[in-house]
């Protein structure tokens, strides 16, 4: 049987699917709050049976702060994807995300100890690379520097990752992914499944850009290593990079709204000055903070030659990943 964590997200979502698809059994970890009503809409999204995979998951409630609970839910299991994350770049989120993605992944794994799980599949975020190889690009080697400025979804990434290699030190059969970010469908209230809300709404962008990956690669992907056991590795997973301001562009004309403005870095450093004198009293000014504007004005170049090589794989480009959720999105009511 397999666990997988964060199965309403945008991601766990799709991984239990494509498991499902494989005809393995999949206990999926939620939140009393959460609606898998919505997960099993989305699942028409990619599959023409949504409702007969759905009724095949075993859905169980789970506390990461409770051991009990995740010893529970590991019980039986032989291979567990930790999907569950909070994702966020706002300064009043940064406890909340410390708490769910370090001390969560520690207490998941301090309760994979001495069960019958033995193979661990990690998904982090190149939000943890830092500098570049001989050819300019960031790639697996590209290690988190401590003595950087980092998001504080950045270290807490960086912080669960440490507890995973510490698991594999000890036994367990681990591979971490670290994809950029995920365009998908469903989940559209949260994490990247906002992502098409937000470009909806906010007329202007930014001269940076960022690696994209459809969440249908992370999945595939994902599912082969482990089924493949590729463990004790990292895989950056990215598609391609993309101005910001193309992918806003192109979301916002697609659904009748104009194009957007390009924000000077004149007008960012303004908004970082702002955030400097005003941000204790205005909380919408904390986010103009100077790890974040560097996030929306750099153009690193990120590699993703490893995982290429290694399945001989072939990324869902960019424009065509955004067409098809997109779609989704814009007839989701």
């Amino acid at each position: 049987m397999v666990l997988v964590t964060g199965a309403t997200g945008i991601l766990g979502r799709v991984i239990v699917l494509d498991l499902l698809k494989q005809g393995k059994t999949v206990r999926a970890t939620k939140r009393p709050s959460s609606n898998v009503e919505e997960v099993r809409k989305s699942f028409a999204f990619y599959t023409e049976q949504p409702d007969y995979y759905f009724d095949k998951i075993e859905w169980v409630d789970c506390d990461f702060e409770d051991i009990h609970s995740l010893e529970a839910a590991v019980k039986g299991i032989s291979e567990v994807y930790h999907c569950a994350a909070k994702v966020s770049f706002h300064p009043k989120d940064k406890e909340e995300m410390y708490q769910t993605n370090i001390e969560g992944t520690k207490q998941l794994l301090y309760a994979c100890q001495n069960s019958s799980v033995t193979k661990f599949c990690f998904i982090s975020s190149i939000a943890v690379l830092d500098g570049v190889n001989d050819v300019g690009e960031m790639d697996e080697d590209s290690d988190f520097n401590s003595k950087l400025e980092h998001s504080a979804y950045a270290k807490s990434k960086h912080f669960a990752e440490m507890e995973v290699w510490r698991a594999s030190a000890e036994g367990l059969k681990v591979v971490i992914v670290n994809p950029g970010v995920i365009i998908g469908s469903g989940n559209w209230n949260s994490s990247s499944g906002e992502l098409f809300e937000k470009l909806q709404k906010t007329p202007f962008s930014f001269s940076g850009s960022t690696s994209y990956v459809d969440v249908r690669d992370v999945s595939k992907i994902a599912v082969t290593l482990m089924d493949q056991e590729v463990f004790d590795q990292r895989f950056i997973l990215v598609s391609e990079a993309k101005k910001i301001s193309e992918v806003a562009s192109f979301v916002r004309e697609n659904t009748g709204l104009g194009t957007v403005k390009v924000l000077s870095n004149s007008i960012l450093k303004i908004g970082v000055f702002l955030n400097a004198i005003l941000g204790w009293a205005f909380p919408i000014f904390r986010l103009m903070n100077k790890v974040n504007i560097e996030a929306l004005t750099s153009n690193n170049k990120i590699s993703n030659k490893k995982i290429i090589n290694q399945l001989d794989y072939q990324f869902i480009p960019v424009m065509e990943s955004l067409k098809f959720h997109l779609s989704n999105y814009t007839k989701k009511s």
